[in-house]
C-alpha cells in the first residue's frame, strides 16, 4: 500500500509541476510579446529620427543660405 500512495502523490505533484509550468511559460511568452512589440516601435522611432538626421545637412545649408559651387 505505501508504494500506491507514494505513486498518487508523486503523480499529484507532477500534475501540479507541470500546471505550473504551463502558466509559467504562458506568461513568459506574453512578456516576450510584449517585449517584441516595444522593439519594433523602438524601431520605428530609430528609422524615423535616421531620416530626419539624413536630411538635416540641407535642411542646415538651406536654412543658411549656402549655395554649392556652380549654382547662381
Amino acid at each position: 500500500m505505501p508504494t500506491r500512495r507514494t505513486n498518487r502523490t508523486n503523480g499529484h505533484h507532477l500534475e501540479e509541476a507541470v500546471a505550473v509550468l504551463i502558466n509559467n511559460q504562458a506568461h513568459f511568452m506574453s512578456a516576450v510579446a510584449r517585449i517584441e512589440s516595444e522593439l519594433a516601435e523602438i524601431r520605428n522611432i530609430l528609422i524615423h529620427h535616421q531620416r530626419i538626421l539624413d536630411g538635416l545637412p540641407e535642411a542646415i545649408r538651406e536654412k543658411i543660405g549656402f549655395k554649392a559651387k556652380g549654382q547662381a
